[in-house]
């Protein structure tokens, strides 16, 4: 019997089955639309959308990569006992190197539907939170780091006026650190560069109403107000900015002396071109 297409995706809307259920219901209905969603129900096919109002805090982060790209993507569910089933691991990374065959950097309908497929699999509330996309240039190294059963993703991209010295395994080894600095303390920004001014003027803001609420700096003269107003976002800089944080594995450096230290005994330049954090949960 000729089932027509729109049939099936209406019929797929209305009940969250999966398309190729839906076609087989639509098939055995003998394309009776209210017979076929009754099926539907009866193999216990048709709760998806019922599902989606729960919280989906789990989740996991697949990554797939080339030479040249890296892409990836955040699948979210309800429990973390489904963020480790097979079925959602093979899915989720069949997704993501479709982003990378692809060159998708956001969801699409093609995303969106494989995982709503997957959510009348495995009878839970699965949502597509998020897709990214790296691509390296001339004389760049992109590097992936997963933490924690894919509950952390880090992607660092790095680059050498020669390119041979960042696969020399003090240099690999020094951007694989990196990845590991990153997925442990978050950094919000690369360096001060990064940084808007809109957002410093409003950290200075805040550090001012501080110290004028503070009964200590009463009397204080402006000049030492002013030092201490400077001290305070200095500090806050080096917290949040990736090049300026003391490194991982010896904080009494910061990671920028370490990476010139890595480039001069590699006899070449070496620059974090950028990175990319992504925590399971997390917007």
């Amino acid at each position: 019997m000729d089932i027509k297409a729109s049939d099936i995706k209406n019929l797929r809307e209305r009940t969250g089955a999966g398309m190729m259920d839906c076609k087989k219901a639509l098939v055995e209905a003998e394309g009776d639309f209210a017979a076929a969603e009754k099926k539907l129900k009866e193999w216990g096919l048709a709760g998806v959308e019922k599902r989606a109002g729960r919280a989906t805090n789990e989740g996991r982060i697949f990554i797939a990569e080339s030479a040249t790209s890296i892409a990836g993507i955040e699948i979210a569910c309800e429990t973390d006992f489904v963020s480790r089933n097979e079925d959602f691991i093979a899915e989720g990374q069949k997704m993501a190197t479709i982003c990378l065959d692809k060159n998708y950097d956001k969801p699409n309908d093609e995303l969106e539907g494989k995982v709503k497929d997957l959510a009348s699999v495995i009878k839970e509330n699965i949502t597509l939170k998020r897709v990214f996309l790296v691509k390296a240039g001339a004389g760049e190294m992109l590097h992936s780091y997963m933490h924690g059963e894919g509950k952390i993703g880090v992607i660092v991209k790095a680059k050498s006026d020669k390119p041979a010295a960042l696969v020399s395994p003090e240099v690999s080894g020094f951007i694989h650190d990196v990845a590991l600095h990153i997925a442990a303390f978050h950094p919000m920004f690369l360096d001060q560069s990064r940084i808007g001014k809109d957002w410093i003027m409003e950290q200075e803001d805040i550090f001012k109403k501080q110290v004028e609420g503070d009964e200590k700096m009463k009397g204080k003269p402006a000049n030492v107000i002013e030092g201490i107003l400077k001290g305070k976002l200095n500090k806050l800089l080096a917290d949040i900015c990736l090049l300026d944080q003391g490194f991982v594995k010896d904080e009494k450096q910061k990671v920028s002396a370490v990476m010139a230290s890595i480039a001069k005994a590699a006899g070449a330049t070496l620059s974090i071109v950028d990175y990319v954090y992504f925590r399971v949960g997390e917007n």
